[in-house]
């Protein structure tokens, strides 16, 4: 990842470039035989181990290491190697058998090409009265372990919809081709048969487009709305070193987690005080509910699956950013290994976020602060989805982190065979977007100053009428330590609106009291999935509000490594299975939020942003308000 002008990779941290890239493709190819038949999944930056780390503020260049996934396509056999850059050889090489690795974007439009020339797929759109195939889109879909017909069984298979776009640049996602299904090997590239249940009648008439010239209405009139910095902005990036104020941290990017905050310090009198080691997305599951043809198999794996960073998309100014801002580009590579940039991959600016703090006295008057906070956010296209993502860091040493979704929902036919439109609500005239749920599970890597941290979990307690408080009016708060991982398996309590502290009780405040910061919930809720269902099983880390496990530098990925066609979740629950201690150690916290999507007809044809966050909020980190020294602004 580099800022627009170029920079130079040299810190252990940062992203591979597009030259380390190409030269791991390179050595594994040399080393192992990987030829022209095999497909990469993944290359991306091993990360040194925190012990190997230099402080924050150094910069030297330890050995460059590479993880690589790749697979032949002959036999199916996966491999994951270690190669070191530095060094220019395979360091580590096993084989993963019984796994298959995330599906590629090659892969998808690979597929999308061939089915759209295939005599079956040609002949079953025919019968619908499609015949133009310029205007068919085929979305592919991985599969989970239960849905894989046994006569396939151990192939690298995915299924597809297709879609009909009313006219050339009509929306892709408003015309299911419901009932048609085809089933695809993806090594071989070849269509293994079509799923077909097409019962007759003509598909309904729907006005599913947002392109202003194809909207069957004027648009409205606004008058322009401008923000500008005059003197510039009030940070600096050095490389991917990002200061703002009293924060700073480090920015990473990676092809399955796309943006990943690194090293995140506040400065506070003098000394620069850790917050966190590391902050990112792990997975993104998306089942959806509803058991007709079109929609059992559909559960996405939007992280583990697919790739954040394969799908993040260029931001463009004035449009997904408004202000003063700067971009940094990011690399990922296609499934031949060969990098590709994408441009404007991450944005960061400041915004004004209201009042910071204010009180109005009889004799001082008005005192008010204006409120400013930093912004890093990138945007992630997944098919027919979008998912825009904010980190923002506030000047009293808040952390938010918000994500809203928008794009266009999948629907289908009400009248097809099958159909249940009872899960999910009518959108258009005929056709019903099924109900589904967006879980989104952030890894937190908190290191409240120093590693050795405890977590408490925290919950609000009314009195109950006594000589002492006759009127029960008394509140406590019961912290609870979470000494093991069977206890570090939590679940949000809105009764006792229970959030949790991660605490290091090794060094405390000018108050004598120990420092921490407060994770703060919203956006949890429960799966609603029968434990015993295929989607629950391949996803049991959605089971809880958070889980909390000891760092271990290979413990990545909640659901598993390799979620495609799993049949459990071989992550979180099988980590958690040692019930190791957790009191005063390295602490990753794994908290599950998201959206839980009733469908309504204000969501079609495109949704607007449907919004979600969490907090992380100093909870005596600081001995008062660290936002005292924040100046008035030139209009008070």
């Amino acid at each position: 990842m580099t800022a627009n002008e170029g920079t130079i990779v040299r810190h252990p941290l940062d992203p591979l470039t597009a030259e380390e890239i190409r030269q791991a493709a390179a050595i594994v190819r040399r080393d192992r035989g990987v030829g022209d038949g095999w497909r990469f999944a993944s290359i991306e930056l091993k990360e040194p181990a925190k012990a190997d780390l230099p402080d924050p503020n150094e910069s030297g260049l330890a050995s460059r290491e590479s993880l690589v996934v790749c697979w032949d396509r002959a036999d199916g056999r996966a491999y994951r190697g270690t190669v070191s850059l530095t060094g220019d050889a395979v360091t580590g090489w096993e084989e993963l058998p019984g796994q298959q690795p995330n599906m590629t974007v090659d892969e998808w439009h690979e597929c999308d090409e061939m089915l759209r020339v295939h005599p079956a797929v040609i002949e079953a759109l025919a019968r619908r009265g499609i015949t133009d195939l310029s205007r068919v889109l085929a979305d592919m879909w991985a599969y989970g372990a239960a849905f894989v017909p046994e006569r396939y069984a151990g192939r690298r298979i995915g299924w597809c919809d297709l879609w009909y776009r009313g006219s050339e640049r009509g929306n892709p996602y408003a015309r299911h081709v419901t009932g048609l299904h085809p089933v695809v090997d993806l090594n071989a590239m070849e269509l293994l048969e079509v799923e077909d249940n097409y019962s007759g009648g003509t598909d309904p008439e729907v006005m599913g487009e947002y392109l202003p010239d194809l909207l069957p209405m004027r648009l409205r009139e606004v008058t322009p709305l401008e923000i500008s910095q005059p003197e510039g902005v009030g940070f600096t990036l050095d490389g991917t070193l990002l200061r703002w104020q009293n924060w700073q941290l480090r920015l990473g990017f990676n092809h399955r987690e796309s943006l990943v905050l690194h090293q995140v310090a506040y400065r506070d009198g003098g000394r620069l005080r850790s917050v966190a080691h590391r902050l990112s997305f792990a997975e993104m599951v998306v089942p959806y509910r509803d058991a007709s043809p079109d929609h059992y198999r559909r559960t996405a794996f939007d992280i583990g699956e697919w790739g954040l960073g394969f799908m993040t998309t260029s931001l463009a100014l004035g449009c997904d950013c408004l202000g003063e801002i700067t971009y940094l580009d990011a690399v990922v590579h296609d499934s031949r290994g060969e990098p590709q940039t994408i441009a404007n991959a991450i944005c960061v600016h400041e915004e004004d976020s209201g009042v910071l703090w204010k009180h109005v006295d009889e004799r001082a008057g008005a005192e008010v602060r204006r409120a400013r906070r930093l912004v890093i956010s990138f945007h992630a296209t997944v098919a027919n989805y979008e998912y825009l993502v904010y980190w923002r860091f506030y000047q009293d040493g808040n952390i938010e982190c918000e994500v809203r979704a928008t794009g266009i929902m999948v629907t289908s036919h009400t009248a097809a065979p099958g159909s249940r439109p009872a899960n999910g609500t009518l959108v258009d005239q005929g056709i019903y977007a099924p109900f589904h749920q967006h879980f989104i599970v952030a890894r937190l890597d908190l290191d409240v100053d120093g590693a050795d941290n405890t977590v408490y979990a925290c919950d609000s307690r009314p009195a109950r009428p006594s000589d002492e408080d006759p009127y029960a009016l008394g509140l406590t708060v019961d912290s609870t330590p979470l000494r093991t991982e069977t206890e570090g398996k939590q679940d949000y309590d809105w009764a006792t609106q229970r959030s949790w502290k991660v605490v290091n009780d090794n060094v405390t405040n000018g108050l004598g009291t120990p420092v921490g910061y407060k994770l703060v919930p919203s956006a949890a809720f429960p799966p609603l999935l029968d434990p015993a269902s295929p989607a629950f099983q391949r996803a049991q880390a959605i089971g809880h509000t958070l889980w909390v496990t000891p760092y271990r530098q290979d413990e990545r990925w909640p659901c598993g490594d390799f979620p495609v066609q799993a049949a459990r979740d071989t992550g979180l629950p099988a980590w958690t299975e040692a019930d190791r201690p957790l009191e005063n150690t390295d602490v990753v916290l794994w908290y599950v939020f998201g959206i839980h999507h009733i469908t309504r007809p204000e969501d079609w044809p495109v949704m607007p942003a449907d919004i979600v966050s969490f907090w992380l909020k100093p909870f005596g980190f600081f001995d008062r308000n660290p936002a005292l020294d924040v100046p008035p602004s030139h209009h008070c």
